[in-house]
């Protein structure tokens, strides 16, 4: 039942209680995990934001213009003509209104870099020359650190070394220069990529090395030089270079610090391995990288799709013919953690595979791992004999790309079409072939698209759908079966019980999605801190109040508590009358747990702890909250897509303005949730009346309906509304 608290209404709810304690401790927990990864003090990171302008910050990547208060551009984060990306300085906030980016200042260098919340901190104090003094470290972890920034360097330098030899070394300009010429690659990619030459010398780069100051040991353990050893393994105390006579490709990380490299020889040596890249290291993880991906970043998340081809070629003439949103797997087999890097920047991937039947087979295992991390494959096949490279070098720009616009078909259709043309007309090749599709199938972890997928795949093999969901059951049921019993030695009974909206779920995954290896103490803060929004959303799913009857009324409810909320959040310190505040005066009139949306109550409680603690909410504080739910709630609260115009009160026509009425603003928003919480009540004693009654129920619940109806139509009269309910 409803209480008055003041003039208004609020939920005396344990439930609600137990979800806003729930709901903080996720926060909690989000805040000890970021506190634990960043080890950058409070007072430091509160500095950089406060003294970061957005409108700078912002303005390094798109050129803003100004309209009324605030600054708009064409959103960086998807193709738009319109302007809809806006800005306002005085919040320190912006928001998309088209793809409904929004955030604070650190918040847009995590969305435009891709970068970490630690990474964007110190990206903004190396822009205003802030001294970030992280906290100690223990030995340990400063050797390690001194041993990773080393070998940094060391990479760097033989970057630099390789870069200067391609353009001004006599060997350098006619074999290394002159091959990438042969290419097609001009001066302007050359520099972009920072491609280089290895002089055919056994010592060249240690020599270079070691007469400028580095330490051999670093050039060792990045996999630059290699030491000799004898028959028996042991150290003969000799080094050389690991590349010599190559054409160099810098392999760069997400951040730009070269971390490897792939390297080309140009003789014709069958003995010799064409391609060599450079081993493991402490900064190398082949698994972890993708070539061309930090000079292709902001152009996948503009275009919001990103190509994936084999080779660095591949990725070079592309990307000077304007295909710029391009990487490359460099040869390796396709990894989780660079499946991980494209989903960063876009949901959307399409691989353009050599038209080579051999290849084509080997790379389709790495397109179901493309398919299992959730994003959405499509496929362009080259003719026979031709790879991205050739085909544009062969047909030119515009060509190329009309092509790939063209030919591209979503995945699960070009693996039906392989296989149905490779088993025509053996059966049990075809039995075969289907089975490999529905794994394929069962790769997708969206229920809609795999429904979809085998609705296609029925059609394509002429075989009935119910049989193929039948199949697929058959498939991920052992597996599924098999982890449950390791787990907990239960059985397992689900299936798609005849159509194909479901599929099996193991713990801790979502349904259809395979079994993945265990998250890293990394990987698990980045899903805290970046998937706190989903990890809520089912928290709050959990906990959601029962809807009413009526479709209507919970929407109004969640209007009118937002508008409290709203109010609360922007006006918090502003003064209703010389005496109270209007974040003191909400909370008198409507108690301490008003609102029953979930986020909403959350946002509500930590304005309230904000009070008690004698501070009063303020919006650019919250934006900076890590949970994106949270962020996103509070840029919406505090940004309008529209103003009023000046020339109203040119032309003596009275807006009401809020900010100079602020206690009538909060007393319109109080009456109209009141009266939304009666009509709620009201609606739920109408249905009751429709059931029936033993006569004192039903003359106790008409007086109930009676008296609803008085408080209604006295709301009514109070917010000057016209009253048009009937009983």
């Amino acid at each position: 039942m409803l209480r008055v608290v003041g003039r208004g209404f609020c939920c005396s709810n344990a439930e609600q209680r137990l979800r806003i304690t729930l709901i903080s401790l996720l926060q909690n927990a989000e805040q000890r995990l970021r506190a634990t990864m960043a080890r950058i003090p409070k007072e430091l990171v509160d500095q950089i934001i406060q003294t970061a302008d957005i409108v700078e910050v912002v303005g390094d990547f798109v050129q803003l213009k100004r309209k009324g208060q605030n600054l708009w551009a064409p959103c960086p984060f998807h193709n738009e003509k319109s302007p809809s990306f806006s800005v306002n300085p005085a919040k320190s906030l912006y928001k998309c209104f088209g793809c409904g980016k929004a955030g604070g200042v650190v918040q847009f260098v995590m969305d435009v870099e891709g970068t970490s919340y630690v990474e964007a901190l110190k990206y903004l104090a190396k822009k205003y020359a802030i001294t970030i003094e992280e906290e100690e470290k223990t030995p340990q972890q400063q050797q390690e650190q001194n041993e990773r920034d080393s070998q940094f360097i060391v990479s760097d330098f033989a970057k630099n070394h390789y870069h200067r030899l391609l353009l001004n070394s006599d060997e350098g300009m006619s074999i290394g220069y002159g091959y990438l010429k042969e290419r097609g690659l001009n001066l302007s990619t050359i520099q972009t990529f920072e491609l280089g030459y290895s002089l055919d010398s056994w010592d060249d780069l240690l020599k270079a090395a070691e007469t400028a100051g580095y330490d051999k040991k670093y050039l060792e353990k990045t996999g630059l030089t290699v030491i000799r050893t004898d028959d028996q393994g042991h150290d003969t105390g000799r080094r050389y270079d690991r590349f010599r006579g190559r054409v160099m490709f810098p392999i760069h990380n997400i951040s730009g610090r070269v971390v490897g490299f792939g390297a080309r020889t140009l003789k014709r040596d069958d003995k010799m391995a064409k391609y060599l890249n450079s081993p493991e290291s402490d900064i190398y993880h082949k698994s972890d990288v993708l070539y061309g991906l930090f000079q292709a970043r902001q152009a996948i998340r503009t275009e919001e799709v990103c190509y994936l081809v084999e080779g660095y070629l591949d990725v070079l003439s592309l990307y000077q013919g304007g295909i710029k949103n391009v990487v490359a797997s460099s040869g390796t087999s396709l990894t989780e953690g660079q499946i991980r890097l494209i989903k960063r920047y876009s949901d959307n991937v399409t691989v353009l595979y050599d038209g080579d039947a051999a290849g084509i087979k080997a790379s389709l295992r790495g397109t179901d791992l493309l398919l299992e991390g959730g994003l959405n494959v499509r496929v362009v096949l080259f003719p026979d004999g031709d790879d991205p490279d050739s085909y544009i070098r062969k047909v030119g720009d515009q060509r190329f790309t009309e092509y790939i616009e063209t030919k591209s078909q979503d995945f699960i259709s070009f693996k039906t079409t392989l296989v149905v043309r490779e088993a025509s007309g053996d059966p049990v090749k075809k039995a075969e072939a289907i089975r490999d599709v529905l794994h394929s199938i069962a790769k997708v972890p969206d229920a809609i698209k795999r429904s979809v997928f085998l609705q296609q795949t029925s059609a394509t093999f002429g075989i009935d759908e119910q049989v193929l969901i039948t199949e697929y059951n058959k498939l991920v049921k052992a597996p599924a079966q098999k982890a449950s019993d390791n787990r907990s030695g239960g059985n397992y009974s689900g299936n798609y019980g005849g159509s194909a909206n479901a599929a099996p779920a193991s713990s801790g995954q979502r349904p259809g999605q395979a079994p993945t290896r265990p998250m890293s103490d990394e990987e698990e803060a980045e899903m805290l801190m970046y998937g706190g929004a989903e990890a809520a959303a089912a928290l709050e799913t959990s906990l959601q109040p029962a809807a009413q009857e009526t479709e209507d009324t919970p929407d109004m409810l969640q209007v009118c508590e937002r508008e409290v909320l709203r109010l609360l959040v922007l006006y918090a310190g502003r003064e209703v009358d010389t005496e109270i505040s209007v974040a003191a005066y909400l909370m008198g009139q409507l108690g301490e747990n008003p609102l029953t949306v979930p986020l909403y109550a959350e946002m509500w409680e930590i304005c309230r702890q904000e009070l008690l603690a004698g501070r009063f909410p303020d919006a650019r504080q919250l934006a900076q909250n890590e949970r994106a739910d949270i962020r996103s709630l509070i840029t919406d609260l505090a940004t309008e897509r529209y103003e009023i115009s000046p020339n109203w009160r040119t032309k003596e026509i009275y807006v009401f303005n809020e900010v100079d009425l602020p206690k009538l603003a909060c007393d319109n928003a109080v009456l109209r949730l009141n009266k939304v919480h009666v009509q709620r009540e009201l609606d739920q004693c109408l249905e009751k009346l429709r059931h029936p009654l033993e006569d004192a129920e039903m003359f106790e619940i008409l007086g109930d309906i009676k008296r609803l109806k008085e408080l209604d139509n006295e709301l009514a009269a109070l917010l000057g509304t016209v009253v048009a309910r009937g009983a």
